[in-house]
């Protein structure tokens, strides 16, 4: 018997968001709206994504004792998510730097601060949370060694679901325990490097599954996902929606999915259920605030 449907470990960041009419090029200044500070972050996203989905939820990140700090534990909290494995200080809370167009997308500096602090050791000292999980997800906004003590902790049936972002190399014995690897079309091709050839999607998914994952998924957007097991390549097609701010939707897709398979979904089954989480995300402004419930998903 699991405690949690899913232990989220992975980044907590205060997003600083302004809105403007273009992003501006090198050198160049543009005025923006009001500033807005969210919480955030792809951890601490995941985590309010899966628990505003019904999902018993736990998060183990690290954040500064200070004011942002206090702003994305209070917003755990009020989600349902279970902040017992957040550890506090060390550094300043991870902060994101966020310009969102009138088209809805967005550009995205991250200063890590206290994410950059959350160490294997602090893993091993959650050993008992990892294995009260039936999944565990993490991203790369953490160091990478602190992931790779994630796999060597998880229980031996336990399911990991990594978002490799922001891409870079991963070493085997992460790649051989993803179930899946989510990639959206930025991140496939900075993993696949030389390898990825053509603009065929499908294509990118098969080339990262021969890399050892167990499966594959490709978001693509608005125009659903890919993914891609022993049995081939399936598209899942998403909901036609009006986006008004794609900012975190990738984590509630994630979050959504994570939560399907610990169910005992079927991966295009959990993908389709994710795509329209991560749809009904975009109608509304900021992350984790955007993120719908179980109910709203299924009146989309």
């Amino acid at each position: 018997m699991y405690d949690y449907d899913l232990l989220v470990v992975g980044s907590a960041n205060a997003d600083l968001v302004i809105g403007v009419e273009r992003r501006p090029a090198a050198g160049e200044t543009v005025l923006g709206g009001d500033l807005a500070v969210h919480p955030g972050g792809k951890g601490g996203n995941q985590a309010v994504a899966a628990a505003r989905l019904g999902a018993r939820t736990a998060l183990l990140a690290r954040v500064g004792d200070d004011a942002h700090g206090r702003l994305l534990l209070d917003a755990q909290r009020a989600a349902g998510v279970d902040t017992a494995g957040v550890r506090v200080g060390g550094a300043p809370t991870g902060v994101a730097l966020i310009t969102v167009d009138p088209s809805g997308d967005n550009s995205i500096v991250v200063s890590p601060g206290a994410n950059a602090r959350l160490t294997p050791a602090d893993v091993r000292s959650a050993a008992g949370l990892v294995r009260a999980a039936r999944v565990v997800s993490a991203q790369l906004e953490i160091p990478l060694e602190t992931v790779v003590e994630v796999v060597r902790t998880l229980s031996p049936d336990g399911r990991f679901v990594l978002n490799p972002s922001p891409p870079r190399p991963l070493p085997d014995e992460v790649l051989a325990l993803c179930d899946p690897l989510i990639v959206n079309e930025h991140e496939a091709r900075v993993l696949l490097g030389g390898a990825c050839e053509g603009d065929d999607p499908a294509d990118w998914a098969r080339l990262l599954l021969a890399r050892g994952p167990r499966s594959v998924v490709v978001t693509l957007g608005a125009a659903g996902a890919l993914v891609c097991d022993g049995s081939g390549v399936n598209r899942v097609p998403a909901p036609k929606v009006d986006a008004v701010d794609t900012t975190g939707a990738g984590d509630a897709f994630t979050a959504a999915l994570a939560v399907g398979l610990g169910s005992g979904a079927p991966l295009a089954d959990a993908a389709a259920h994710a795509v329209r989480v991560g749809a009904a995300a975009v109608t509304r402004r900021g992350a984790q605030e955007s993120y719908p419930t179980l109910a709203e998903v299924e009146s989309l």
